[in-house]
């Protein structure tokens, strides 16, 4: 942590200028540091006053380059001069940690349930009198946020941006879980697995260290230093029938709620009080939502699902499921429907993959080739009419990233809940 002087003393490069790196920007202005320059590799017209002139002197002369978390070191074209100079890149999360206030941090990484813990958490602790705020990977950049006169800041942080990481250092620091994912990034399960055990490097004794049981031997195997927390999820289940908010009762939280139990125990938080916050929370979009239920139909949007690991809970939690998938699939990612194929009535792919999905289905499950979700959902309504079950649930759980056919996630479950209910008012 250095002072604001100090701070100010500082020279920057803010490389790439998305979300992320226009917050730092407006960080920097606000706290009146002028020592920073800026580059992007495609924006060239973007704040020509702020530009670096010469790229590779700027690199050799500043102190700090803070990398956007889009920004890959294999694939962008300076990537040459970026490796040079690796020891001198950190992230928009490492300046929080740089000007640390009065507060605690609470950091959240794994592969899958990063925001919704974020979000539960904060919702209980504001629930209970703390001022708190969240941001990060979960939507809102983390230098965005007003946070004076806070208690806790409540961080997701994603591997690319803990791959860059060099001064985070939470109170809380939470391992949630590893499964396959962003492996074109990171090229290898190795390398992903360290990235996201970085939250755990710079923790002192008296800072906390959650990781499931699963993981614990990397933690040991490191030596880190913060009191090793590993959640239980026998200690939530003895309270989850008195939780009286059915998304969150859900078996797809109960990794989400195990941690947050844990975290409130350290933080002397009755159960009462617990259960009592837990009545309000909201589910978040796109992540198992269920966002229409109309006579024997359920329809429930799962377009977070970008591999196959949170479709898999879906799925387990979803009976006589017509179910829609595809897109680009995650490296190395399959599709394992052992346990899972009597939950399944039919399955329908979407998506510029289908040869990568019909090997994963066939011969295993009852499949068509739809391209589409407008298409999908039409499909489905001519099945149904065949089918005498009572209840039926729509899932849209794609289990790949949705780069192929929209921009993101969000875009791509939008879709789904638009035409479902279009075509749920023409047909039931």
């Amino acid at each position: 942590m250095v002072s604001i002087n100090n701070f100010r003393k500082l020279s920057f490069l803010i490389y790439g200028l998305g979300l992320t790196g226009k917050s730092v920007l407006n960080f920097f202005k606000k706290h009146k540091l002028k020592n920073f320059q800026v580059w992007d590799d495609n924006n060239i017209n973007s704040y020509k006053s702020l530009r670096s002139q010469n790229l590779i002197k700027s690199l050799k002369e500043v102190n700090y380059i803070i990398l956007s978390p889009g920004v890959s070191l294999k694939k962008t074209k300076n990537k040459k001069l970026l490796n040079k100079y690796k020891n001198k890149i950190i992230t928009d999360i490492d300046l929080i940690y740089l000007m640390k206030g009065d507060f605690k941090t609470i950091v959240v990484t794994g592969t899958n349930g990063k925001s919704t813990t974020c979000k539960i958490i904060n919702h209980v602790l504001k629930k209970n009198n703390y001022r708190s705020y969240v941001g990060g990977n979960i939507g809102t950049p983390i230098l965005d946020l007003n946070i004076k006169e806070v208690n806790f800041l409540v961080i997701e942080a994603s591997s690319f941006q803990l791959s860059h990481s060099k001064f985070v250092c939470p109170d809380f620091a939470f391992l949630l879980n590893i499964t396959n994912d962003h492996l074109d990034w990171h090229g290898n399960m190795k390398n992903y697995l360290n990235s996201k055990l970085k939250i755990f490097k710079l923790q002192k004794r008296n800072q906390y260290s959650f990781i499931d049981n699963k993981l614990k031997n990397f933690f040991k195997k490191k030596k880190f230093s913060g009191k090793l927390i590993l959640p239980e999820l026998k200690n939530y289940k003895k309270i989850k029938s008195q939780i009286s908010n059915p998304y969150i009762s859900s078996s797809i939280n109960d990794n989400n709620m195990s941690n947050v139990m844990a975290l409130t125990k350290i933080l002397r938080i009755s159960t009462r009080s617990l259960l009592q916050s837990l009545k309000s929370f909201k589910g978040l979009p796109h992540r198992y939502e269920i966002f229409l239920k109309k006579k024997n139909c359920v329809f429930i949007n799962d377009s977070k699902a970008t591999s196959f690991e949170p479709t898999k809970i879906a799925l387990e939690n979803t009976k006589n499921t017509y179910w829609i998938l595809g897109g680009e699939p995650k490296k190395n990612d399959k599709i394992d429907l052992t346990y899972l194929k009597n939950n399944i009535i039919k399955s329908y792919i979407i998506g510029k993959y289908t040869s990568f999905f019909k090997k994963q289905l066939k011969n295993k499950i009852n499949y068509s080739v739809t391209g589409n979700i407008r298409n999908s959902i039409i499909r489905i309504f001519k099945d149904i009419k065949f089918n005498k079950t009572k209840n039926i649930s729509i899932l849209f759980s794609p289990a790949s990233a949705s780069y192929d056919q929209y921009s993101n996630f969000e875009e791509r479950g939008e879709e789904f809940k638009r035409l479902s209910k279009y075509y749920a008012r023409k047909h039931i």
